[in-house]
């Protein structure tokens, strides 16, 4: 699925969709994998998504790697910005998290490719040519949705 926005608040609303969808298909604990430059937006989308579980106050985890936010279900929002290694990874209790009911939420997924579990939903957001133009690119082919 391909998004375009043109603010914030349209990216938060593409990010409560894809919750309602997962939701709607059932699901109770997703990977996703979130992609795109420092300011992109990833917490935006974020947001979004954990408003449509009535959660608010998100913020992005860059001082914290994880927060962990409690609505309608648990929501593992990591940023993996200064992860560099297994070990690293692990050490924050990578394992725990995605064998947890709940929704793992990564930016900067790319950093950890090598470990994401199978079936993650990946999430791209790139600039556009657009002022605070944005696009939103959901890839969960792969994901079993």
């Amino acid at each position: 699925m391909i998004f375009t926005t043109k603010s914030e608040a349209e990216t938060e609303k593409i990010g409560y969709r894809l919750a309602e969808i997962l939701s709607g298909d059932g699901l109770e604990r997703a990977f996703i994998a979130m992609r795109g430059e420092m300011g992109v937006g990833k917490t935006a989308f974020t947001r979004g998504f954990a408003s449509y579980f009535d959660i608010s106050g998100v913020r992005s985890p860059t001082y914290t790697v994880v927060n962990e936010y409690r609505g309608k279900c648990r929501i593992f929002h990591f940023d993996m910005y200064r992860i560099s290694d297994g070990d690293d990874l692990y050490s924050i209790g990578y394992d725990d998290y995605v064998e947890s009911d709940g929704f793992c939420i990564a930016e900067w997924s790319e950093n950890i490719s090598d470990y994401l579990p199978d079936g993650t939903i990946t999430v791209t957001i790139n600039r556009t040519s657009e002022e605070n133009g944005r696009e939103i690119v959901i890839d969960y082919e792969n994901s079993g949705v």
